[in-house]
């Protein structure tokens, strides 16, 4: 296992689910098992979906788009053991953490043919009163790990059974076809589940120490009510007062919702959305560094950010547009035109998507038209 012996650390009875005793288990690094109900996470019996015992769920100010997929976000840490609370980038997990993220769509309706019809909703996930999901209501589609081990991170994709009854590993991703339904509007997408080599594609945020690394948990994501718990408190102090996270002295920076308008400004929410789409490739260290492009939240807005930048070695992904953002152009700029289309040879971000984020468009063209200033 590379250091880190297999962990056996809780057994509860899930009634919700119907499942036997089983523990939430921590695998070797080099053997992980076909299916991902033997890591205790999360199980589903066809008809609910639910976590096990010490299964925190989480979610995001403001989550990456994923061709409108519902997420819901889980972390499960050994026991007595806690996050370290920073301001600079993911909050620092201790090894054995295992970080889950499960795609599912809201049904629109349950043909025979096995196809998924799934609402169009730009919304977040949500867990019903008795912490579940109910799968009459939504259909399953993946399940993504993160699992820290003493020598970094390991990312392992499961797809879920057409019985939603457990998922199974693939290595080498899978595809499903999707139709979003949005009224009388349907949108035929190909769902692309991510191979293990992709996983890096946005999890390796530092291209020279090309170690994984979870990208959503950091603190002005997590600073943000989550029903769920039934109170006030931010994530970040629930997490502080379970024991959870630790060095949080209680400020933290402010959470943006991209989709909250009134309780950020425009310029506010556009950058939060372009840190959570783009900002793991176009970094200071990312993997697009080449680029010049600097889009995390706390950049300077200037050329680096893009402004009036002309494109670098980007062929037809410019689309003769002049500059990366032209203020007051969001038709003449190179970001909008990227986000507008599939084709993989232009869209941006490049994986996660096969859907064009209409809302996301919206909201960067509507922010790029209030900038001044000419190139």
């Amino acid at each position: 296992m590379r250091g880190l012996a297999s962990i056996i650390v809780l057994a509860v009875l899930l009634g919700s689910c119907g499942q036997a005793t089983r523990p939430v288990t921590v695998h070797a690094a080099d053997s992980p098992p076909a299916l991902l109900s033997d890591w205790g996470i999360v199980f589903a019996n066809g008809r609910t979906f639910a976590l096990n015992e010490g299964v925190t769920p989480y979610d995001l100010n403001t989550p990456l788009f994923t061709d409108y997929a519902l997420k819901l976000r889980t972390v499960w840490m050994p026991p007595g053991a806690s996050a370290a609370y920073t301001t600079d980038g993911a909050l620092d997990f201790p090894v054995g953490t295992i970080i889950s993220k499960t795609f599912h769509y809201e049904k629109s309706a349950d043909p025979e043919d096995g196809s998924l019809l799934a609402v169009r909703a730009d919304r977040e996930s949500a867990l019903n009163v008795d912490g579940v999901l109910d799968l009459d209501e939504v259909a399953l589609v993946e399940t993504r790990l993160l699992v820290r081990y003493d020598d970094g991170w390991r990312a392992l994709p499961y797809v879920w059974n057409a019985a939603q009854t457990d998922a199974t590993l693939e290595i080498a991703g899978d595809y499903r076809q999707v139709s979003l339904v949005d009224g009388t509007e349907v949108q035929n997408i190909v769902y692309v589940v991510p191979d293990m080599n992709q996983c890096s594609g946005c999890h390796v945020t530092d291209h020279t120490a090309k170690q994984l690394q979870p990208i959503g948990p950091k603190a002005w994501q997590l600073n943000r009510e989550y029903s769920w718990w039934g109170n006030d408190a931010s994530q970040l102090e629930n997490w502080s007062t379970r024991g959870l996270l630790h060095g949080f002295d209680g400020d933290a920076p402010a959470g943006v919702r991209w989709s909250a308008p009134g309780d950020a400004t425009l310029a506010q929410r556009a950058r939060a959305y372009l840190d959570a789409n783009c900002a793991h490739c176009h970094n200071p260290s990312g993997a697009a560094d080449t680029s010049a492009l600097h889009l995390n939240i706390d950049a300077p807005l200037g050329r680096l950010y893009g402004v009036c930048k002309p494109p670098v070695a980007v062929g037809r992904g410019s689309g003769d547009r002049p500059f990366d953002i032209f203020p007051g152009r969001p038709e003449e700029s190179i970001m909008v035109f990227r986000m507008q289309h599939t084709d993989p040879a232009i869209a941006m971000p490049e994986l996660g998507r096969s859907a064009v984020h209409a809302e996301g468009v919206r909201l960067v063209s509507d922010w790029i038209s209030t900038l001044n200033g000419d190139c």
